[in-house]
């Protein structure tokens, strides 16, 4: 309970200190022209790729891991 309690009330302290700070003028830039659209795609492009490159890299250490187990155990 204590924890939940301590977790809600920093949450809150960081929402009210965000609301604090007044607009980026980039960003407000960026949204006027429509480019922030261009620049979330990229970041998210970005992102999926890194997610994508992980996951195989997962798999291929997994199959991997499994070849070396089976190995150790035939002998």
């Amino acid at each position: 309970m204590k924890k939940i309690t301590l977790l809600s009330l920093s949450l809150l302290v960081c929402f009210a200190a965000m609301a604090q700070t007044p607009p980026i003028e980039m960003a407000t830039g960026f949204y006027a022209d429509g480019k922030i659209y261009v620049v979330i795609t990229v970041g998210l492009l970005i992102l999926s790729g890194i997610f994508a490159y992980l996951f195989l890299l997962d798999r291929k250490i997994s199959r991997l891991e499994a070849k070396m187990n089976t190995k150790t155990f035939s002998k």
